[in-house]
């Protein structure tokens, strides 16, 4: 594994944070991560450890997550120009103590939970709301060098797969120009109902929320189904074919790695979907099977025979249970 350097290194419209290396090696990555996890165990307070396979609530028909952001009325960094003698452009404001809420409903399916087979995308993981939490405060407090860089990010295309209940895609999708979120056949239903619920006027061309202006739900999203056992069984004709979509500059994957026997397709779909030096793919998960992790990884650096994929460990940004990467793929 190599350590980043302390210059900026940018992907896409991502901003990869100091500290960050490259994944050579997928049991070098799964030791280090791994190695974390069994640190934070060992400082947990008795009877806190467990934390379940991840599920927010599972027992309620409507879930409400409130996300609260904090610092919104402020500049971190001035970018007005001089007005007094002395003070230069970039002078550090004094924090704001104006804080914001976003609060969302969600359906949730608990009869699909219990009754259809490998169902994990029917009720709401903690995983989607504390991405979401971090993505938000970063946007809307504006912090320097966030993870998404914000100006790009109004007018990307975001792809979102294993969307479950559709959770990001109505907090994200007011930050980009097109959110396209997509699972299996059987959830559509529940995302578009989430949809509805929260963002009535997704559908309209309205443009994405400015970075300088209140907090809105605005945006345009497109919801479809996107197997990707489908996709993987498909020759490469037929792939491009049934799954075609406009230029990605997002991907995100959060929380979708849990079966053995997806991987090779998930890793499909993510080589498939993406266009060599356009898009930045953000890949999520909570550590949980250490195998699972590492055949991840093994297939994901193996694509191609090896080197078509930049992929790099994601540091400083959520802490363990979570690990997280950024996928470039090379021309």
């Amino acid at each position: 594994m190599e350590a980043l350097s302390q210059e900026r290194v940018r992907r896409g419209i991502c901003n990869i944070p100091q500290g960050s290396a490259l994944v050579t090696d997928a049991d070098e990555e799964v030791f280090l991560l791994y190695t974390d996890l069994a640190a934070l165990a060992s400082r947990t307070t008795p009877g806190k450890e467990f934390r379940g396979l991840g599920f927010e609530d599972s027992t309620k028909d409507v879930l409400t997550v409130t996300f609260e952001i904090k610092n919104t009325g402020s500049d971190l960094v001035s970018d007005e120009p001089p007005s007094v003698k002395g003070r230069r452009r970039g002078k550090k404001k004094k924090p704001s103590d104006q804080t914001q809420m976003i609060e969302i409903q969600l359906h949730q399916d608990k009869t699909a939970l219990r009754s259809r087979k490998g169902d994990t995308g029917s009720v709401v993981w903690k995983a989607s709301i504390e991405l979401a939490q971090a993505l938000l405060q970063q946007y809307h407090a504006k912090v320097p060098e966030a993870l998404f860089d914000p100006v790009s990010l109004r007018d990307s295309h975001l792809l979102e797969l294993g969307a479950g209940t559709g959770l990001l895609s109505v907090a994200l999708s007011p930050l980009v120009q097109k959110y396209t979120v997509t699972d299996i056949e059987d959830l559509i239903p529940l995302i578009r109902k989430n949809i509805a619920l929260n963002l009535p006027h997704s559908g309209a061309l309205n443009p994405a929320s400015d970075v300088n202006g209140p907090i809105t739900m605005t945006g345009i999203i497109k919801s479809e189904p996107l197997d990707w056992l489908t996709l993987y069984n498909c020759s490469p004709s037929t792939r491009h074919k049934l799954f075609s979509y406009d230029p990605i500059d997002l991907l995100l994957v959060v929380d979708c790695i849990y079966h053995p026997s997806l991987l090779p397709a998930l890793v499909q779909t993510i080589d498939h979907l993406a266009t060599p030096n356009r898009t930045a793919v953000f890949v999520m998960v909570e550590l949980r099977a250490e195998d699972v992790v590492r055949e991840f990884l093994e297939i994901w650096l193996a694509v191609g025979g090896g080197g078509v994929w930049e992929i790099w460990h994601v540091n400083d940004f959520l802490e363990v249970p979570y690990a997280m990467w950024i996928g470039w793929k090379k021309s």
